[in-house]
């Protein structure tokens, strides 16, 4: 986002359309994928395998079975919270709480996303380290009078009291 400010980060993140809400549903790749994709992230789809890495699910592992674009959630199989009633809920979870497992490459172009991506990235050099050089302390810089000081002084000097003894009048 380009801008600093929460409020408005905010507006743009629930005003954004779906096209951008795909891209904000990203979740990192397990360091295995993350070796064989040559990439950090991709956003979750129905089928992935998932693991849950925050909150009170921590370390469970499930497919992915719906996924609620509006809400910003998904929703892992076998992950529920049972009612009052007894019926069983799926609970929401977001996105980047979870770590990518298992990625569904049943689609053709998602296989090309990745490739994509994986060219995206340049290989990784090794950075030469170059000396670093001691900076030398700067001499303090000389404060000058505020203008308001400077004015004080002036007008105390310019100023001039009227004698006691005379008076205007009679």
């Amino acid at each position: 986002m380009k801008t600093i400010q929460p409020r408005k980060q905010r507006k743009r993140l629930f005003q954004a359309p779906l096209h951008i809400r795909y891209k904000q549903f990203s979740a990192p790749l397990s360091p295995e994928l993350k070796a064989s994709h040559n990439t950090r992230s991709v956003p979750v789809r129905v089928g992935d395998t998932v693991k849950i890495m925050r909150g009170d699910r921590k370390g469970f592992e499930g497919k992915v079975t719906r996924v609620d674009r509006q809400k910003y959630r998904i929703f892992v199989e076998g992950i529920t919270r049972e009612k009052v009633d007894g019926s069983a809920i799926q609970i929401p979870i977001h996105p980047s709480k979870v770590m990518i497992i298992r990625l569904n490459l049943d689609d053709k172009w998602r296989k090309g996303a990745l490739k994509r991506k994986a060219k995206e990235k340049p290989v990784e050099e090794p950075i030469e380290e170059k000396p670093v050089e001691e900076k030398k302390p700067k001499a303090p810089k000389k404060r000058r009078k505020r203008k308001t000081e400077a004015r004080k002084a002036k007008v105390k000097t310019t100023t001039k009291t009227k004698p006691a003894g005379k008076s205007g009048g009679t």
